[in-house]
């Protein structure tokens, strides 16, 4: 990943111009834009972190704001917000928090700040690596469709039983097991007990894969308290957004807590 930041910032200001001085001493290549729609549509795609100096001007900017957040949570974008209090609300009040990766309060040490700005820069390019996913479901023709549509971004490994899925996590640690609730010998939720008494792999999450939707079996599923389910019968871009929601969501919340 390259050391890129788009920064967005109004007009010319002192503070401003010390934030991006600050940026590019650090080693960043930085380009920057008005809170402007057409300017940020334009050159969004060159950058995965976007840095955005705040001012009394976010009340009067409710469509950027909107944009803003579609991009955020559509394209990946990692977002870092330099401001006071009312200003931060102001935004927050249409980008949710979870897209947010990091807050500066005004007055803003320069110091603090690019080392903060470094440490969400080596947490993004350590998520850069294909995430892993194990697969468990005793229907192989399911299986090999849903590797198929994933294994584009993910790094997947298919089993057709919970004997096999534990054969694999007790030498492999996936990022994410999606798990067949109902199959035969060993069930789903018996895997995941097995998981969760594991102190290893205690915390590697599960979602369950379930074909049955009513709300009885929904919430009988959620009762083991797995990291969610996903319907067997949602169509290909429900399913692929369901899961890249869930890892956005995992490393904003990694970002938060590290840095």
């Amino acid at each position: 990943m390259e050391k890129k930041i788009l920064f967005i910032s109004q007009g010319v200001s002192f503070m401003g111009n010390s934030i991006q001085r600050n940026l590019e001493v650090a080693g960043y290549e930085v380009t920057r834009i008005d809170p402007v729609v057409e300017q940020f549509a334009a050159n969004k795609s060159n950058f995965e972190l976007l840095v955005f100096y705040l001012g009394k001007f976010v009340e009067d900017i409710p469509d950027f704001l909107v944009y803003l957040k579609d991009t955020c949570l559509e394209e990946d974008k990692i977002l870092i917000l330099l401001g006071n209090i009312a200003e931060i609300e102001t935004v927050e009040k249409v980008v949710p928090e979870d897209a947010i990766a990091k807050k500066f309060e005004r007055p803003i040490d320069l110091k603090n700040f690019a080392a903060g700005v470094e440490n969400v820069y080596n947490h993004i390019s350590a998520r850069d690596e294909k995430k892993t996913i194990l697969m468990v479901d005793d229907d192989p023709t399911f299986l090999k469709m849903m590797k198929g549509w994933l294994e584009g971004d993910y790094r997947v490994t298919i089993v057709t039983s919970g004997t096999q899925a534990l054969m694999y996590i007790a030498d492999n640690k996936p990022d994410l097991i999606l798990l067949d609730y109902e199959m035969p010998v060993i069930s789903g939720p018996q895997v995941l007990q097995m998981i969760r008494s594991e102190v290893k792999l205690e915390d590697t999450p599960v979602i369950f894969l379930t074909g049955k939707g009513d709300r009885e079996s929904v919430m009988k599923v959620m009762e083991l308290r797995p990291d969610g389910y996903l319907l067997k019968s949602l169509p290909r871009e429900k399913i692929l957004a369901s899961v890249k929601e869930f890892f956005n969501a995992r490393r904003l919340e990694a970002l938060k807590e590290k840095v």
